[in-house]
């Protein structure tokens, strides 16, 4: 076990965050320890010099901001994107579905991108949010749920009835990959299985349930591994390593003049086009809001935001020995060579010259190796935070991440170095 306190912080902090509802949730307590004070949304946004507070968006995206001694007009907002969600299977309403022989699978849909072969004959749980009545029809209660122990497991057919299945074997996300749960005497069993196992979960009665958002997680515990224990294994690193990475850094910053923030949205895996994404206005209107109450006018947010720098923190992929011939010749990152800024010429990110040279800087001050992603000009690649906030704020920012091996499998394989020269860098963007 590496026993570096970042690292250990973080497989905790991974295993308590087993889907954006939970990964939020640990957020929240993390910077309640730290002093910081739960806001709401509905209500007037106070903001003065020295303030900790933050504010919950759907319970599955959360904003941090620690407020400065000077006017973010005078130093605009040091700020660090990432986001809670990661590849998973989501469960459907009415989820339960009667087989031969009594055995119950569950009907899912795919959330985002994963890399299916990776989610079989593992053992799997679930974890979510429950809406339970409330007081009136608009003002419902929520409640998290996290079952802990293996509870199914998505089998792979064998071999034997599949002799080509290792020279490739295409899966339909509706038939191969739904997982078993039980097995039944009738179906009469089966009927509202997975109600009445959140309603027990949760000791409430079943009917009090309106609905929910509940996903699949693998009840692995993260882990180090390698010769040194040099790397880290978890499912949901990507993006979740980058949370726990700006979380650390704002708790621990010592910067008291500018105003800090961690921003940590939902939804990035399917293009961040919901209300608690980077492509709405939720970002915008809190930090608009703080100027507001600190007397500023419009131009004087404008100011605030022309004076801004963002880190865009969302991983990157880290050179895989096995497939060399998918990597760019000379920017292909190691695990272990430290953080990279990621550049795109179509502006899949957000990071130019500028920008880029900002992060590079604060790597050396911080004493801290940095490298640089760019994809192979023959493989195309995604986008991240960056660009898509700009839609909404025109701030200047760097798109960055620490790289990562087998991204978007149910377990991914970081760097320990990496991940403590991030933290790092971001103390020192923070300082």
């Amino acid at each position: 076990m590496n026993n570096n306190r970042y690292i250990d912080s973080l497989l905790q902090f991974m295993d308590a965050s087993t889907c954006n509802f939970w990964a939020v949730d640990t957020i929240k307590k993390i910077l309640i320890k730290n002093g910081y004070t739960e806001r709401c949304l509905c209500q007037k946004l106070e903001a003065r010099p020295g303030d900790k507070f933050f504010v919950i968006k759907n319970d599955s995206a959360i904003f941090a901001v620690k407020v400065g001694q000077k006017s973010p007009v005078e130093t605009g907002f040091k700020l660090i994107a990432a986001h809670s969600d990661s590849p998973c299977f989501r469960i459907k309403p009415k989820a339960e579905l009667h087989g031969e022989g009594g055995i119950v699978r569950l009907n899912t849909e795919v959330y985002g991108g994963p890399i299916l072969y990776t989610w079989f004959d593992r053992p799997l749980s679930i974890a979510g949010r429950v809406i339970c009545k409330g007081d009136d029809a608009l003002h419902p209660q929520t409640r998290l749920v996290r079952i802990a122990r293996p509870l199914m497991s998505i089998s792979h057919l064998a071999i034997h009835f599949n002799r080509a299945v290792n020279e490739g074997n295409p899966l339909s996300k509706q038939v191969d990959m739904l997982p078993i749960i039980a097995k039944v005497k009738d179906r009469l069993e089966a009927e509202n299985m997975l109600l009445k196992l959140v309603a027990n979960e949760l000791k409430i009665d079943m009917d009090d349930i309106l609905d929910f958002d509940l996903m699949l997680y693998d009840t692995e515990k993260a882990c180090t591994f390698g010769l040194h224990d040099e790397f880290i294994s978890s499912g949901r690193l990507d993006d979740l390593s980058m949370a726990h990475a700006a979380i650390t850094a704002l708790v621990e910053s010592t910067d008291d003049d500018a105003t800090c923030v961690a921003a940590i949205f939902d939804n990035e895996e399917t293009g961040s086009g919901t209300k608690q994404g980077a492509g709405s206005p939720v970002l915008s209107n809190v930090l608009y809001r703080l100027i507001e109450s600190q007397g500023g006018t419009f131009d004087d947010f404008a100011r605030a935001i022309a004076r801004t720098f963002m880190i865009s923190a969302d991983n990157a992929h880290a050179f895989h020995p096995n497939y060399a011939g998918k990597y760019d010749p000379t920017n292909h990152p190691a695990l272990g060579g430290g953080p990279c800024i990621k550049i795109n010429a179509n502006c899949k990110y957000m990071s130019d010259a500028h920008s880029a040279a900002i992060f590079k800087s604060l790597c050396i001050e911080a004493g801290q190796p940095y490298q640089y992603f760019v994809n192979h000009s023959d493989v195309a690649g995604g986008s991240t935070l960056g660009n898509i906030l700009t839609g909404q704020i025109d701030i200047e920012g760097v798109d960055v991440g620490n790289p990562l091996l087998a991204m978007h499998s149910v377990r991914e394989t970081a760097s320990c170095a990496d991940h403590i020269a991030m933290i790092e860098v971001m103390k020192q963007f923070f300082s």
